[in-house]
């Protein structure tokens, strides 16, 4: 590993890394985000797209109850308790999570039939915000790729509709193309507002982008 003279870190192909693990890890090196989120402690650069999308959009603050779904590392749960030290956090991922103070965490399949029902229990009231940063593992076939992790955003945004307080948000990464019909006719259904949007946070080459929906209209039941 070695500096250039734009300061820029080169990482040299050791025995037994591959070609795209150098790549990766140069270009971790020299992300400015990862760097920040280094110095700042936040636990992911993922931390800036949540403070960046709070930023325009404004849902964070105030929020009592939260969940975040695809919680690991943590960095998004990090900055909801940094704004609303008082709200309590529930959050749940496949891959352990080094625990948070004031964060319930669950390791476990949020695709799980009992996943959540847990994730209610736990929080003890209805959340006036459910965050998602959740992928699926990728196969490396687009279509394929895609399908699956706008299955798990339907899953979450399903948990949304169905656990919400009313004026609650719903914030959840997607694909370029934004949200499905089918999903996005959900969220119409159940939503004032729907935005999409990119932070500048996501790297130039990604194809994420996040779906915004606030203002949720209730459940008939509530009236």
């Amino acid at each position: 590993m070695r500096g250039t003279g734009a300061g820029k870190v080169r990482v040299k192909t050791a025995k037994g890394r591959t070609a795209q693990s150098t790549r990766w890890l140069e270009r971790q090196l020299n992300d400015p985000y990862v760097r920040r989120a280094k110095a700042e402690g936040w636990r992911s650069r993922a931390a800036f797209k949540l403070i960046e999308l709070d930023e325009k959009f404004h849902f964070v603050k105030g929020s009592r109850a939260v969940v975040d779904l695809g919680v690991a590392p943590g960095g998004w749960a990090q900055v909801v308790r940094k704004l609303c030290p008082k709200a309590k956090v529930v959050g749940i991922d496949l891959l352990p999570t080094d625990p948070i103070p004031g964060v319930t965490l669950f390791q476990m399949d949020f695709m799980d039939d009992s996943a959540p029902a847990l994730l209610a229990e736990a929080l003890g009231d209805a959340p006036d915000l459910v965050i998602s940063d959740m992928a699926a593992n990728t196969v490396g076939h687009a279509a394929t790729d895609h399908l699956r992790t706008m299955g798990l955003v339907e899953a979450a945004a399903m948990f949304a509709v169905e656990n919400l307080r009313k004026g609650g948000t719903f914030v959840a990464k997607v694909f370029a193309g934004g949200t499905d019909a089918d999903l996005l006719a959900i969220l119409k259904r159940h939503f004032t507002t729907i935005k999409h949007a990119k932070p500048p946070a996501s790297r130039k080459g990604s194809v994420e982008w996040y779906v915004v929906a606030q203002g949720f209209k209730g459940r008939p039941e509530e009236g």
